[in-house]
């Protein structure tokens, strides 16, 4: 029983409706209905209806012509040149012919859908059933409209343009793919030769190993238990940055890790590659040629971080896990007179993905 003095029971008793107040709470509230329909200018003008037209499938010969410049700069301005105004041009010219190419089909596509395309609303039913012939025809006679609402049949000067258009995007990306095989040249005969080239390094016998970039000489003491070193040839280090270094430090780029000796896992043949538990192998990645850097001290594993895989360090560098094919190669070393870390000799197989040296 409520108090007498209880201000909400007063205030629920005070409480009285308007005369004529119709309150309603089970009516089901109506959705709204759609806007009228506004016709565009070109619906109504057949002469700007032509000009969007004609808009349409010039952009779209526009991004044509903007594919053949880009393939036409990468033959002007060739980088195997080795010029640096050249490798400019070639990015600059190369890039603003495939940018120009596809923004053209962009703005050609959306000012077909804006002003030639049908705009008018469609309502479009939803039925549970699925999968029989009249769901079949019903998808058919949809693309039929679509056809007919877009003009794709029937306007065929844009659907001709846009087809060349987008065909000709495409022809710079297959141009450029040349440049991945150079030719055999008198000059370099082993430049189309990708096994020939991954065979060969800066490392050689002798060769002092040094730290990466900065070129000091790493002694074997020096190398702690646990650590990893990144490591280039003291040559590479000797020629700066002058032509065609970052090329050789592609392939040259080696890393140094220091485990217990008898924590080594080594064949007859590869026993003398290490020295005291010190052991050199390939940081490219014989996947697809990413850097491998990531150490795991406690497993001795070695990751790379582009597609996972995993190499074990202490048994020959084997693939335990990923997408790579093969071991990375070992570079085996040991000491000079003064105790510098030192290379046997280079590399006895190529470095790099495996897919080189596929047939």
């Amino acid at each position: 029983m409520a108090h007498e003095d209880d201000p909400l029971e007063h205030e629920r008793a005070s409480w009285n409706p308007s005369p004529g107040l119709a309150v309603a709470v089970s009516d089901p509230v109506e959705p709204p209905a759609l806007p009228p329909h506004r016709e565009r200018v070109t619906d109504k003008d057949p002469v700007a209806m032509k000009h969007a037209v004609r808009t349409v499938y010039t952009l779209f010969y526009l991004s044509v012509a903007a594919s053949i410049w880009a393939i036409a700069a990468y033959m002007l301005f060739p980088i195997e040149s080795g010029a640096i105004v050249d490798i400019r041009n070639n990015n600059m010219f190369v890039g603003l012919g495939i940018g120009l190419a596809l923004l053209a089909i962009g703005i050609a596509a959306i000012h077909w859908s804006k002003a030639i395309m049908s705009d008018k609303e469609h309502i479009e039913p939803r039925h549970a059933t699925r999968g029989r012939d009249t769901t079949r025809a019903a998808a058919v006679q949809a693309f039929s409209d679509a056809n007919d609402d877009s003009g794709f049949g029937r306007r065929v000067v844009i659907r001709n343009s846009m087809i060349a258009a987008v065909v000709a995007s495409l022809a710079p990306a297959v141009v450029l793919f040349r440049g991945l095989a150079p030719e055999n040249t008198p000059a370099n005969p082993i430049a189309g030769d990708p096994v020939a080239l991954l065979e060969e390094t800066m490392w050689t016998a002798g060769m002092r190993l040094v730290h990466d970039p900065e070129g000091t000489p790493i002694r074997a003491a020096d190398v702690t238990l646990g650590s990893a070193v990144h490591v280039i040839p003291e040559s590479l280090a000797e020629l700066g940055h002058a032509e065609g270094y970052l090329e050789q430090k592609a392939k040259a780029i080696v890393l140094v890790m220091r485990l217990l000796p008898e924590d080594l896992i080594e064949s007859p043949e590869k026993a003398d590659w290490s020295y005291e538990g010190i052991v050199a192998y390939s940081k490219v990645c014989t996947h697809v040629g990413c850097p491998v850097a990531l150490y795991e001290q406690q497993t001795h594993h070695l990751l790379c971080p582009c597609h996972q895989s995993q190499f074990d360090v202490t048994d020959a560098a084997k693939v335990i896990f990923g997408p790579a094919a093969r071991p990375l190669p070992q570079l085996p070393i040991t000491i000079d007179d003064e105790g510098y870390l030192i290379a046997r000799s280079g590399f006895t197989e190529p470095v790099g993905p495996s897919f080189w040296e596929r047939h």
